[in-house]
């Protein structure tokens, strides 16, 4: 209709509008409000036009007798196209200004990307590392490397755990600096050492949204300077903390030059010599020493660094006894003194007071002997050297108390302990002892002694032996034979149990119990066998114990002994043995024999797996040596069929191509053959084919094999057989290859232009055949390693092989039943000598 023109009209122009905002939801917005300001300027627009419309028309109406409805519509039509038209160029207007505001936005951005790409270049270099924290509570990031051999790890939580790799003094420098510079923001500029000896320099720097830490690796000349920083920083505080120290000590200290001058003096020194301060007891040069100890110090150091003497001087009128110590280096000297004034008036009161003592100890009956801290004897008495008899020279040498006991053993003056070590650690272990300790000991001589060891406040201890020998006789003999025979059956490995005729037990040791599982209760003397059997027969997969009940209770008619063995529940095997002793009394012993049986499992387990293994090991040598040898046969044939004319003409590099490839496949194919003959000789299926081996034929087809490789050398092989036999009884293949790899190997090593000699002999059992260059020799080293497979060396040789030849050679001549043995020496050759013998005693392949 009509009147829906400018409605329309204007959701066009919106629709419009609302396609061209691609700026993102912001601009799409600012766009939908200015649309809508235009879609209301244009519908308000609308009415008043239409009235200059209406009044314009009723003129025309007038003239033109045009109804006053088709005005009014014309009149809105126009006002509706003109704001629309309005709208259009505001539009293009504003597009065109976000357009450019978009390129702007566009150019800016690759700036930024440039910049950051630099920034990162410059920070990612090998000679520093930046440790970056944005935030408190964020992990920080590391940018960059340092050299390897700046000994800095490169995983993040290594590096940041500074004292895993920074020198302790270093790593706390720079923990607490870092810590300042997060709390408080103080900068700091620090030379730190690696642990691999690497100084590093340390920057830390806050700004407003980061914390930065730079590692910089250094230039040489920058490491000398900073490992001299580093040097002086140490020395400095080490100098500091040993001036402190010397400060706090309440013994006079001074420091002098060169010229004897003193510099310098701790508060104690100025105090001894009545100074107002150190200063001025140096600036007066306050002397600590009188004139002629000082001298006695001087005429020391001149033949010695290090002066120690007690000296005395005078302090505050007293005249007081110091020792003294002092050292001269080449700029000064630096002394010591410690007061030992009173230390040397408390020595002379205790040497009056032991010799008090020891004028009264020596006067009792009761043997007496006082050793000090070092646990030499200090003092005895005439009763301690009367018990035991030992000669006076012996005891005013002053013995120490270990030698004492042993000189007493060796006499035959005490008792032989079982355990004589532990025994006597034990008795010295009052030197340690807070309280005092008594022991008995029974002589040889039937003496009965009661020792008792008093230790002494200052260290030491005073032996005080008394003779109880009437009254302790018996008691005594009892009381070790019970002890040994407890001391034995509880230290046995194997578990005893004693039965009587009752049924009761009678004696057992902690093994029984441990073995059965037994609880204390169940292992005491008294105990029926009925209740031991009960809590026994559920340890074992089928109990032994009801034959044990009949033995012990005597239902078995026969009292004989009786061996078994018994698996228990946990794994444990127990072999045991049942004996009858007099008065009806049962003894069975238990021992574990779990390790025993395991290992003869395991050892016929293995034996079983090593012959499946060795079956193995046949078939694959059988399989693998068709397998390997088929493929390197079809190269080989294959190659020398491209040599032939009639395959087709070859270019002079083409030809080159396939005689390398037929001579390294023939190389491979020998290598081949010679590790599948080691391995069929140590799998154990080599047959040797015994027969008539001529001589003369097998050595002349050896040489042949290598003359080749003799002539390209002028090497000149001489032949020496005429000692030797026509024939001897062996396999005239696998000697042909014995020779080939003796005489490959000395072509290898020979000289050019020099001889091998080739000799063979007849011996009185055999045959020797010998082979000599005049090669460099074998070192030791190499000697004793020669023969193992695998291992090639040049040692001067012209080509490295496999290291298979001699190797071949050794396996060889001993499956033929000889030996093979070598007779080298520098500037000597190498001869290598292999006998065989005249009937091959054949040994077995894998030997």
């Amino acid at each position: 209709m009509p009147g829906e023109n400018p409605l329309h009209a204007g959701q066009a122009v919106s629709g419009g509008h609302q396609d061209s905002g691609t700026t993102g939801s912001a601009t799409r917005a600012r766009w939908r409000g200015r649309a809508g300001l235009l879609l209301a300027g244009s519908i308000l627009a609308g009415p008043l036009l239409g009235g200059v419309a209406c009044a314009q028309g009723a003129e025309v109406a007038a003239g033109l007798s045009v109804s006053t409805i088709e005005v009014m519509q014309l009149a809105v039509f126009a006002g509706v196209m003109g704001a629309a038209f309005l709208s259009a160029i505001v539009l293009i207007r504003e597009r065109a200004r976000i357009s450019a505001e978009n390129v702007e936005l566009r150019g800016r951005v690759t700036d930024i990307s440039a910049a950051l790409r630099r920034s990162e270049a410059l920070l990612n270099l090998r000679d520093q590392r930046v440790v970056v924290w944005a935030s408190e509570n964020k992990k920080p990031d590391l940018i960059g490397t340092l050299p390897t051999e700046s000994g800095a790890p490169e995983e993040r939580a290594a590096f940041l755990a500074f004292g895993r790799w920074l020198m302790p003094r270093s790593a706390a420098a720079l923990e607490h600096a870092v810590t300042g510079l997060r709390e408080k923001g103080r900068p700091f500029d620090l030379v730190v050492e690696s642990q691999a000896g690497a100084p590093l320099e340390v920057h830390g720097r806050k700004s407003a949204a980061h914390v930065l830490v730079r590692f910089v690796s250094l230039s040489e000349t920058q490491r000398s300077q900073a490992r001299l920083k580093i040097d002086n920083q140490r020395l400095a505080a080490d100098h500091d903390t040993m001036i402190g120290l010397l400060e706090a000590l309440k013994m006079p200290a001074w420091l002098r030059d060169e010229h004897g001058r003193l510099k310098w003096v701790n508060r104690a020194y100025a105090d001894a010599v009545e100074a107002e301060n150190a200063e001025a007891a140096v600036r007066d040069a306050q002397e600590f020493l009188g004139g002629q100890a000082r001298e006695a110090i001087a005429t020391q150091h001149k033949s010695h660094p290090v002066f120690e003497q007690s000296l005395s001087t005078v302090i505050e009128g007293d005249r007081r006894v110091f020792a003294v110590t002092d050292f001269a280096g080449a700029d000064g000297s630096a002394g010591l003194a410690c007061d030992t004034s009173a230390i040397e008036a408390i020595r002379a009161e205790y040497e009056r007071t032991v010799r008090s003592h020891a004028d009264t100890l020596d006067q009792l009956n009761t043997a007496v002997a006082i050793f000090d801290t070092n646990e030499k004897l200090r003092f005895f008495n005439q009763a301690f050297q009367k018990l035991w008899g030992l000669d006076s020279g012996f005891l005013h040498s002053a013995p120490d108390n270990a030698l004492l006991l042993d000189r007493l053993r060796s006499e035959g003056k005490i008792a032989e302990q079982p355990e004589w070590r532990r025994w006597k650690e034990g008795l010295l272990g009052a030197y340690r002892a807070v309280e005092s300790q008594e022991h008995w000991w029974h002589l040889p001589d039937g003496k009965t002694i009661r020792v008792v060891a008093n230790p002494q406040p200052k260290g030491g201890v005073t032996w005080v032996f008394e003779n109880l020998t009437e009254k302790m006789d018996l008691e005594s003999r009892y009381r070790t034979a019970v002890r040994v025979q407890g001391e034995t059956l509880d230290n046995l490995a194997e578990g005893v149990a004693v039965f009587g005729p009752d049924g009761r037990l009678r004696l057992s040791n902690p093994a029984f119990a441990t073995l059965w599982g037994l609880g204390t209760e169940a292992a005491k003397p008294n105990v029926h066998v009925s209740i031991i059997r009960e809590l026994s027969d559920r340890q074992a997969i089928e109990s032994p114990w009801p034959g044990f009940v009949a033995a012990i209770t005597g239902f078995d008619d026969e009292r004989s002994e009786r061996h078994g063995q018994t698996e228990l529940n946990n794994g444990t095997v127990l072999r045991y043995a049942v004996i009858p002793l007099p008065n009806g009394q049962v003894m069975m012993t238990f021992v574990d024999v779990t390790d025993s049986v395991h290992v003869e499992r395991a050892l016929k387990d293995r034996n079983e797996a090593l012959e499946k293994s060795d079956q193995l090991k046949n078939d694959f040598v059988q399989h693998v040596s068709y397998e390997l040898r088929s493929p390197l046969t079809n190269i080989i044939g294959f190659t020398e069929l491209l040599s032939l004319p009639a395959t087709g003409p070859l270019t002079q590099k083409q030809r080159e191509y396939v005689e390398h490839v037929g001579s390294s496949s023939s190389v491979l194919l020998t290598i081949v053959n010679d590790i599948l003959d080691l391995a069929t000789v140590d799998a154990g299926i080599m047959q040797l084919d015994i027969s008539e081996v001529h001589v003369d034929r097998t050595i002349a087809a050896a040489a042949e094999l290598v003359a080749d490789r003799l002539e390209e050398h002028s090497i000149r092989l001489a032949v020496d057989a005429a000692a030797a036999p026509k024939t001897f009884h062996g396999d005239e293949t696998r000697i042909r290859q014995i020779l080939y790899n003796l005489l490959s190997n000395a072509a290898n090593y020979a000289p050019e232009a020099s001889t091998i000699r080739l000799a063979c002999r007849q011996l009185a059992d055999g045959v020797e055949f010998s082979v000599h260059d005049d090669g460099p020799g074998m070192p030791p080293d190499v000697l004793d390693s020669v023969f193992r497979r695998f291992e090639p060396r040049a040692n001067g040789g012209r080509r490295r092989g496999a290291g298979l030849g001699l190797s071949i050679v050794k396996s060889f001549v001993e499956l033929h039943g000889g030996a093979v043995r070598i007779e080298t020496g520098k500037d000597k050759g190498t001869t290598v000598i292999c006998t065989f013998p005249d009937v091959p005693g054949i040994r077995a392949a894998a030997e």
